[in-house]
Formats: C-alpha cells, structure tokens, sequence
C-alpha cells in the first residue's frame, strides 16, 4: 500500500491550505484516515481523524479552523486547513488503517508534506 500525499506550502498567518492523501495498491477496504502533524523538536501528534463512517475527531487546537474529509471511492482523505497560524507549522503525515485483500489489518504512514506559515 502506498500514500501519497500532496498539498502543503508556505503560507501567511490567518491564510489556508488543503492537504489530501491518496492511498493506493493492496487494499480490500480503509478504516479510519487521519492527520498527524511533528514539529522541530517535538513529538508527532494527532491532528484529525476519520471513521469509515465518517466519524470525526479533532485535537483541541484545530477545532473550528481545520476539516477532515473523505473520498471513499478515491481512497483519499483530505485536510481543509483555515486560519492557519505559525504554530500550525509542522511536517504533516497522513494515516491510513485498511484491510487488505489478504486479510491483513495494516496502518500505513504517508511521506509527510512541509506546512509553514509565517508571521
């Protein structure tokens, strides 16, 4: 299985960005999608997730700015980021449990995608 993620940049404080990750390869069905996000000498941490039932969960610091969507015919989750502010900075990773065609229950990381907003 593969992530391949897109999305991220450099941008002005109160501006936006959206993320997607799009999951490839071996995959029966996806469980839950999310987004971590690890700044410079910090741990990696939950952002968002998202059910197969379109459940959502959000850390407490991205409530009301950031989304999390699904596309579950494309097999790619997204992050609609809002009112970004230079602490949002970080590298941002997507996650992605699936069931495989060999009925295997895997969770696979993507490459991660720079996110800056400046001052």
């Amino acid at each position: 299985v593969q992530l391949q993620a897109s999305g991220g940049g450099l941008v002005q404080a109160g501006g936006s960005l959206r993320l997607s990750c799009a999951a490839s390869g071996s995959i029966f069905s996806i469980n839950s999608m999310g987004w971590y996000r690890q700044a410079p000498g910090k741990q990696r941490e939950l952002v968002a997730a998202i059910t197969s039932g379109g459940i959502v969960n959000y850390v407490d610091f991205v409530k009301g700015r950031f989304t999390i969507s699904r596309d579950n015919a494309k097999n790619t989750v997204y992050l609609q980021m809002n009112g970004l502010q230079p602490e949002d900075t970080a590298v941002y990773y997507c996650n992605v449990n699936v069931n495989t065609w060999s009925r295997q229950v895997r969770t696979y990381w993507g490459q991660g995608t720079q996110v800056t907003v400046s001052s």
